[in-house]
């Protein structure tokens, strides 16, 4: 069933001289943005501050998530300069703190951890003392690949839940909610002095307060130490129905209910997506 999107939840776009200058940059150097691939509702305000979250191994995924806007089908070639070339753009824009997903590549044997370690180590040789958070996929499991990333000079390792263990038939095909949930308990069990482990979850997929609740404390039970939660917003007509949309004393609500769990930064709201404000998110935790 169709559910009008209310007006207050209607963001706009704005293609501002500072937008349009970190677009063309990005495009310039030749990398991709989850911002734009996922099309992000946060892009513009983001854009002009010149941040970004940055998508490597390529734009085409090999998974078909129902609510995601990312390309899939097959796999890119890997461009082994992408760390190069995010340095340059943080370079550019000053930037100190740096937010680096992927798109999920099951074709390959670590699942991109070692081209996690390559962007990670370049960014650093040209930039030592920025941050840097990083978003992965579930790796299918793999400890090793899990271990292999956790082992970089990063801040954040953070892997997103998304949504509660019943809809995962149906919103995350190839996903698995308790090997999700192992993802992040193995990277809290191995994290060293500095680094916080961090998830985020969609509502108005379908679930139960109930299913968010009990969502909350499988979350802490994992150790995670940051979370965020926003409002899924349908970004094609390809992808599922928004179920119902949230309102703003509700996120209230859920971030009482997490803090209570056990989770030490939550962050709540409509438009709250994992990567945005991501700085102040990991500052809190300080």
């Amino acid at each position: 069933m169709y559910v009008k999107r209310p007006e207050w939840l209607k963001k706009k776009k704005i293609l501002s001289p500072d937008v349009l200058k970190t677009k063309k940059k990005i495009k310039n150097l030749g990398l991709y943005t989850v911002c734009e691939s996922a099309s992000c509702p946060n892009i513009s305000e983001c854009f002009m501050r010149g941040t970004a979250s940055f998508l490597i191994l390529g734009n085409h995924c090999t998974r078909n998530c129902a609510f995601c806007d990312v390309k899939h089908g097959t796999p890119m070639e890997i461009d082994y300069d992408e760390g190069k070339k995010i340095a340059s753009y943080m370079k550019e824009f000053n930037l100190k703190y740096a937010v680096i997903t992927s798109v999920t590549r099951d074709d390959l044997p670590d699942g991109g951890a070692s081209h996690f370690v390559r962007v990670v180590k370049d960014i650093k040789l040209l930039l030592p003392s920025v941050k840097v958070e990083l978003l992965v996929p579930d790796f299918k499991g793999d400890r090793d690949a899990v271990g292999t990333v956790m082992d970089m000079d990063i801040c954040v390792f953070s892997h997103n839940l998304e949504t509660v263990s019943r809809l995962y038939s149906e919103v995350r095909k190839g996903a698995d909610y308790k090997r999700s949930l192992n993802v992040l308990k193995y990277a809290k069990k191995i994290a060293g002095n500095g680094i916080f482990v961090k998830s985020g979850i969609m509502v108005g997929l379908g679930e139960t307060s109930e299913e968010l609740y009990s969502t909350f404390s499988d979350l802490a039970d994992a150790g995670v130490d940051i979370l965020t939660i926003g409002q899924y917003l349908r970004p094609s007509k390809e992808n599922i129905p928004v179920s119902r949309y949230i309102k703003p004393v509700e996120f209230e609500i859920f971030k009482e209910k997490a803090e209570n769990a056990g989770i030490p930064v939550v962050v709540a709201g409509p438009y709250i997506r994992s990567s945005y404000l991501a700085e102040e998110a990991y500052l809190k935790c300080l």
